[in-house]
């Protein structure tokens, strides 16, 4: 992408700011954005095409251009391209990320601890349940527990990270049977919870993720 390139992306943005477009808005259109810009229609053309590519712009056929949802699960692919590239290779990275995301988690623990209802206590325990059967329920339990943060960003982070660290998984060689470990470990996330233990919640949650590593290193040896 050349510097001209970035700077109508950037015009774009600006655009969308300026007129105070939230998701959703309609978007002037490409003839509209070629004099708006002073920009040949190509050009326009291959910024909304790199635009879309993040999520910034939404085209919907026969509508026109609406400004996106920009979700930060368009990161993903070029996120899992970083870490298998990345200077410590596959396990090097993917562990960086693990350790950045038990930051996170065991920071936001901390502060859910003791708001969760009994319905949802009940509702992490039923997909604990499940994680032998389903791994993607492992998603699901970290989204609904941390739901009741109303941090939108944080959900969609912790999304992030989970798709990324299961896209690069297999690299680390053929897969463990962990599902009574993973259990065990998301049990007493739930037991401290239900008590409304913080200090306890973040333990379990650290633990969680140390058996996580352990499995990195595993396969790094």
């Amino acid at each position: 992408m050349t510097d001209r390139d970035a700077a109508l992306q950037a015009r774009i943005v600006g655009l969308i700011h300026d007129r105070g477009l939230g998701p959703g808005a309609p978007l002037p259109t490409e003839p509209q954005l070629v004099d708006l810009l002073g920009a040949s229609r190509n050009s326009v053309r291959e910024a909304v095409r790199a635009l879309r590519a993040l999520g910034i712009v939404e085209i919907r056929r026969g509508l026109g251009m609406f400004v996106g949802e920009a979700p930060l699960s368009v990161l993903t692919p070029s996120l899992s391209f970083r870490i298998r590239a990345g200077d410590g290779g596959d396990v090097g990275s993917l562990r960086d990320l693990v350790e950045v995301r038990e930051l996170l988690e065991v920071g936001l623990i901390g502060q859910v601890a003791g708001t969760l209802s009994a319905a949802r206590l009940a509702a992490l325990d039923a997909l604990v349940r499940r994680m032998g059967e389903d791994p993607e329920t492992d998603r699901a339990f970290h989204a609904l527990l941390y739901e009741s943060a109303g941090n939108a960003l944080v959900l969609q982070l912790i999304q992030l990270f989970w798709d990324v660290y299961h896209d690069v998984e297999p690299t680390l060689g053929p897969p463990e049977d962990r599902a009574a470990e993973i259990e065990a470990n998301h049990d007493r996330i739930v037991a401290a919870l239900r008590a409304g233990d913080a200090a306890a919640a973040q333990d379990a949650m650290r633990r969680h993720f140390t058996d996580v590593k352990a499995r990195i290193s595993r396969a790094a040896r």
